[in-house]
């Protein structure tokens, strides 16, 4: 659908299309797969996607086409699948399937199902989600009827609803949708993008990072061509025979670089005497061989943009029909315009485009861009075209239309579900705001400022940019006078504190929450008081003002009741189970936390009953109660999803939570798989979205963990991010043995994640825990070594560091002690402090794998094999040999190939390893596996050959190695193949006669 047809011949990239042809296939066969594809400017890539396009096409395979623009700051929501279904509708083969998807319509501006409310209802919430399953259901209901491609160029100019749409769709759409009859058609994705325009905070790079992770989706770059592909397409392009030096020297310029080549070569027979040293003065030599007519066509069409309506272009340029028709002839026949199959004309290259743009004269720019403004106010349809409008009239300097179109546009975007989108036009009516004279500001209805900038920062929150949603909260305060409403000003300060709490900064939220609340009477209670002391409460909890936060939550729970405010005494009741008594994990807690979840969805609201969900699961965590954890997140997650509010505070935490579950009981392959396959349809914080993740690479022994980590802390702080990189880059000092390295990070973690007033976070003793392991390392090696200078400064500065984390683990973050876990860890402290003062103690570390058989699987074996050390070392060898086992048995079973490493090497140096059992020796105490593994070994094999040859992993061939070591009691490869040679243990080749 849609296909440009090009005059210049397809050269190379044979490599590149039987790749792609390979994902078509196997679309057709029933894998749905997408592919994004990379390259520079100008290297082919809608070339390629053009080429791929018409012989998916010739082979029946439907092809729908989708087009990201450059609007500058802001964007059209949705503006390339809203082109795919405009496609679809206009096409009767397929309105069947369009008309049973009538969500969707909301895009084509139809509101056909204008769900949930009635018709211009904004689409948020549960509607977006809605929104983006129907399209996912669309798309995937087609595929079932015809073979689909679809394609998404320029992803670079994507508009960040369609980034989330596109990101939904990946993850959790249809890519991962069932085929009906298991052996359907599925659809593929094509999706390009500039690399050279990807600078290090463009918006689509983290999307690139997220997707890249899911099984489905694949990266092909285009890399530039090579020097006898440029030659070979130089010499198609051009009839006459062309000069060996005239190809070199072309070939030599355009580095590989398609379009390049091609502009050069018209250059060559420009008649001005020689090739220009920039691209735009190349770009423009076509454009100057033009009559005046087309220039002037090509002109008014660059102001458009890449692409624009035949009607469109013939109204603003001015000229009679024939007249354009002749001009666009000879645009079209010197490959700088390409006719779409929609009626409409594009230009060739982006570049071409820019570079005509460029040229215009300003005053030029700007009567052309206040026509097209006028053309499309002309053409009804406001909603649709207000983004357009707002750009052409910022554009052609009339201020006041601008503003009222991004007014419009804003509306838009929030009706049809886009937060960033209403957030970008938002702030853009704030930066005309003081440019438009007060008399057309009242003519335009345009609402208070203060209020304007309390909608915008919810839009902000609602993208998930809460520290932008901060600074627009603290520009509406500076806006508040002394004549302003009690209530709009009290409103504001407690909003602020809200999204001050979301970027952590608690001292100056309670402070917020504190004027909020002294600005309204308690008495009698309103509406606005009860939600003011609501955040109040939150602010005291998290500065640690636990007497304030419960005597505020009780007062304002009975003013709730009293004006039957469901979802207010829902957030309350809350607030209450975590303050009051036992806190959240007690029964009295959960109680109340139930009782509020009930009462919030009684009352629709969704974010309350999300913190009500994410509460008992916390709750029935800090109890150490983990299987019993789960249920709450799925069921928190899935009223998130229900909602449209993923990216939200509470789902975001619930999602991490969910994950650590996962990982804490050794359910680490779910873990990665429910990281990569159900990503939000925002992205999270890096913390919240790879923290498990993290965690079981560093115990798997995966390459740039400590790379991934430390990116975490890059830019501004984020809490979750800091206690991630925290937990994992003292782990991996541990791992390393550097004992210096692991108390740094434990310090400067610990000093980052205290907050305002002093109060140690929860993770203090899990930090500590882990650096004093180093730490005991290296006072017991000083002391075998009889260096007790060295023993003694680090026996101090264990002693240092436990108290600490003994304090915060007895007292809690939030007032209440810490549940199994915490005393977990605490053992795990106190065993290894001795280990660090006087040596290993077996008491001290029976205690700590007592204390970890609450669930977590992982730092139970670590523990083990620390309790074995212990063992060993006061000859207790049966024990020792006991618990080495354990450890081994969950290190086998997790892949944590360090432990099983430090485990195996144990159980060697002790020679704690078992006999084999009776009537089975040698090759016989193998596995057919272990001794497939055995032969390769021998023959001086390393892991990674051996998994090539045995068609497993190089990780997988690792633990097979490490099993043979142990029964045959080798401390060594080289020992192991002795043995192997010495005691015939070596099976035959698989080739070879027994």
């Amino acid at each position: 659908m849609s296909q440009t047809v090009f005059a210049t011949p397809f050269i190379g990239r044979e490599e590149e299309l039987a790749r792609l042809s390979g994902v078509l296939e196997r679309a057709r066969g029933g894998e749905a797969r997408a592919v994004l594809i990379a390259g520079d400017a100008g290297v082919g890539k809608t070339r390629v996607l053009d080429e791929i396009a018409a012989r998916a096409a010739r082979s029946g395979t439907t092809v729908l086409t989708g087009h990201c623009v450059d609007l500058g700051d802001v964007g059209l929501p949705y503006l390339p699948f809203t082109e795919i279904l405009g496609r679809l509708a206009a096409d009767e083969r397929f309105t069947a399937v369009l008309d049973a998807h009538p969500l969707v319509g909301r895009l084509l501006g139809t509101d056909a199902v204008p769900a949930p409310g009635a018709a211009g209802t904004p689409l948020g919430g549960e509607g977006r989600l809605r929104l983006f399953e129907g399209m996912a259901a669309l798309l995937a209901d087609l595929s079932d009827v015809t073979p689909l491609l679809l394609v998404l160029e320029d992803l670079h100019w994507a508009d960040q609803s369609s980034r989330d749409l596109l990101r939904f769709l990946l993850s959790r759409g249809f890519l991962q949708r069932p085929s009906g009859d298991g052996a359907g058609h599925r659809p593929a994705v094509l999706a390009s993008y500039r690399a050279d325009d990807l600078h290090r905070r463009h918006p689509l790079r983290p999307l690139l990072a997220e997707l890249v992770r899911l099984p489905a989706v694949d990266r092909l770059e285009l890399r530039p061509l090579a020097d006898a592909e440029v030659t070979r397409l130089l010499r198609a392009l051009e009839d006459r025979p062309l000069p060996d030096a005239t190809v070199h020297r072309i070939v030599e310029r355009a580095e590989g670089n398609a379009f390049y080549a091609e502009e050069l070569l018209a250059a060559t027979g420009s008649g001005t005497g020689g090739v220009p040293s920039g691209l735009a003065d190349l770009l423009l030599i076509r454009v100057e061989q033009l009559p005046e007519t087309a220039q002037q066509v090509l002109r008014t069409a660059a102001v458009a943009g890449r692409r624009v309506d035949h009607d469109l272009l013939r109204d603003a340029v001015g000229l009679p029909e024939d007249e354009l028709e002749a001009a666009l002839r000879e645009a079209v026949g010197r490959q700088l315009l390409v006719a779409g199959a929609d009626g409409g004309y594009a230009f060739r290259h982006a570049l071409a485009r820019e570079a005509v743009y460029a040229d215009l004269l300003p005053g030029e720019r700007s009567r052309l861009h206040g026509a097209f403004a006028a053309l499309l106010a002309a053409r009804g349809r406001r909603g649709e075209t207000a983004a357009e409008r707002a750009h052409h009239y910022r554009a052609s300097h009339d201020l006041g239309e601008a503003l009222a179109a991004s007014l419009e546009a804003a509306d838009h975007a929030q009706r049809v579900g886009a937060p960033a989108e209403e957030l970008r036009h938002l702030e853009a009516v704030l930066d005309l705001w003081e440019s438009v004279p007060a008399t057309a500001l009242a003519r335009d209805g345009s609402p208070d400022r203060v209020a304007l900038m309390l909608r915008a920062s919810a839009a902000a929150a609602h993208a998930g940019e809460a520290h932008r949603a901060v600074s627009l909260t603290r520009a509406a305060l500076a806006g508040v006078g002394q004549d302003t409403d009690p209530e709009l000003a009290a409103r504001v300060r407690y909003t602020l504190a809200g999204n001050l709490m979301g970027v952590d900064s608690l001292t100056a939220a309670f402070a917020y929450s504190s004027e909020a609340l002294a600005m309204i009477p308690a008495e009698p209670p309103s509406p606005t008081w009860v939600w003011a002391a609501a955040t109040h409460v939150l602010a005291a909890r998290q500065v640690g003002d636990f007497a304030t936060a419960l005597r505020e939550a009780r007062r304002a729970l009975r003013a709730a009741e009293r004006l039957d405010l469901t979802d207010a005494r829902a957030d309350l009741l809350i607030s209450l189970a975590n303050v009051e008594g036992g806190g959240r994990s007690s029964e009295e807690g959960r109680a109340r936390l139930k009782e509020a979840r009930e009462l919030a969805r009684r009352g629709g609201n969704a974010p309350v009953e999300m913190r009500a969900l994410f509460s008992l699961a916390m709750g029935a965590y800090e109890a150490g109660e983990l299987e019993e954890c789960l249920p709450w997140l799925a069921e928190g997650l899935d009223r998130a999803r229900r909602a449209g509010l993923l990216s939200s505070p509470y789902p975001t935490e619930m999602r991490y939570l969910q994950l650590l579950v996962l990982y804490t009981l050794g359910r680490w392959d779910e873990c990665l798989r429910t990281a990569a396959a159900d990503l939000p349809v925002q992205p999270a914080s890096g913390g919240y979205a790879v923290g498990p993740a993290l965690y079981v690479g560093l115990a798997r022994g995966e390459t740039r963990v400590v790379e991934r980590a430390r990116a975490l802390l890059e830019g501004r702080f984020d809490w979750m991010a800091t206690l991630v990189a925290g937990i994992t880059l003292t782990d991996a000092a541990v791992w390393s043995g550097d004992a210096e390295a692991a108390v740094a990070r434990l310090r400067s973690s610990v000093e980052a994640l205290t907050d305002d007033a002093g109060t140690l976070p929860d993770a203090t003793v899990r930090l500590t825990a882990l650096a004093l392991a180093a730490v005991a390392d290296a006072a017991e090696g000083a002391r075998r070594a009889g260096d007790e200078a060295t023993a003694g400064r680090w026996s101090a500065v264990a002693t240092e560091l436990l108290e600490p984390a003994r304090a915060a683990t007895l007292r809690g973050a939030a007032g209440v002690p810490q549940g199994p876990e915490g005393h977990a860890w605490l053992a795990r402290a106190e065993a290894e402090w001795k280990g660090a003062t006087v040596g290993p103690d077996p008491v001290a570390w029976e205690r700590t794998v007592t204390a970890f058989g609450y669930g977590d699987a992982y730092e139970l074996a670590r523990c083990r094999l620390r309790y074995a050390h212990a063992l060993l070392a006061a000859d207790r060898r049966e024990d020792a040999a006991a618990q080495a086992r354990a450890a081994r048995e969950t290190a086998v079973r997790l892949g944590a190939g360090p432990l099983l490493e430090r485990t195996d090497a144990l159980i060697r140096r002790g020679r704690l390893a078992d006999p084999a059992p009776a009537g089975r020796t040698g090759a016989a105490a193998l596995t057919a596996r272990e001794q497939d593994v055995l032969r390769l070994l021998a023959l001086g094999r390393s892991n990674r050959q051996i998994g090539e040859e045995l068609f497993i992993s190089g990780k997988t061939a690792s633990v097979h190695v490490s099993n043979i070591l142990a029964k045959l009691g080798a401390a060594s490869r080289t020992e192991a193949a002795a043995m192997a040679h010495r005691n015939h243990l070596l099976p035959p080749a698989p080739d070879t006669p027994a």
